[in-house]
Formats: C-alpha cells, structure tokens, sequence
C-alpha cells in the first residue's frame, strides 16, 4: 500500500487546511485511516482516526470540535480538515493505515510522507 498526502501549507492562527491522503495498492476494507502529526523536537502523536467505511471516528482530546476526518472508500482517499488552527498545531502530519482503532503508532502498517503544517500567530 502506497500512501501519498498533500495539502499542508502556511496559515495564520485561526485559518483552515484540508489535508488529503490517495491510498494505491490495495483496497483497505479492513483498515482504519488516521492522520499522526510531529512536531520539532517532539514524539509523533495520534491526531483523529476513520474506520475504513467512514461509520467510525475519535480524535486526540488536542483537535475535537476543529480537526474533521472522513474517508472515501470509493476513491481509496481520505481527508483531514483542520479549522481554528493553532500554533501549537504547526507540525509535520503523516497519513497512515493499521488495525482499527490505529490510535498508536505500534497499529499503523503502513506511512504515507509528511506534509508540513505551519500555523503562524
């Protein structure tokens, strides 16, 4: 399974990104979608998880009621929209796939490339 993300960028404190992940490879029927970020000098960090058929979602206590997973099965893709962002939420996010729930790293089975987020005051 390939994982390819995009969508990062600069954004004043406050704004909105929508992040975007195509899947290729294989179907991921089985999967659940999350999106780990990691900040400078910090771990990497769970941020929100889809189940596969887009019925299921959690998110880190950090980005609930901002952050929005969703997940398209019919176009293998899964997206991450981001409102109210803050500074704290500048980071390097990672798409990934694993085993629902995929809320720790030691679940993901497969990393897409970061896309730089950087949240200016």
């Amino acid at each position: 399974v390939q994982l390819q993300a995009s969508g990062g960028g600069l954004v004043q404190a406050g704004g909105s990104l929508r992040l975007s992940c195509a899947a290729s490879g294989r179907r991921l029927g089985n999967y659940g979608m999350a999106w780990f970020r990691q900040a400078p000098e910090k771990e990497r960090e769970f941020v929100a998880a889809v189940a596969w058929s887009g019925s299921l979602t959690y998110y880190a206590d950090s980005v609930k009621g901002r952050f929005t997973i969703s997940s398209d099965n019919t176009k293998n893709t899964e997206s991450l929209q981001m409102n109210s962002l803050q500074v704290e939420d500048t980071a390097v996010y990672y798409c990934a796939a694993g085993r629902w729930p995929v809320g720790d790293a030691a679940m993901v089975d497969y990393w897409g490339q970061g896309t730089e987020v950087t949240v200016s005051s």
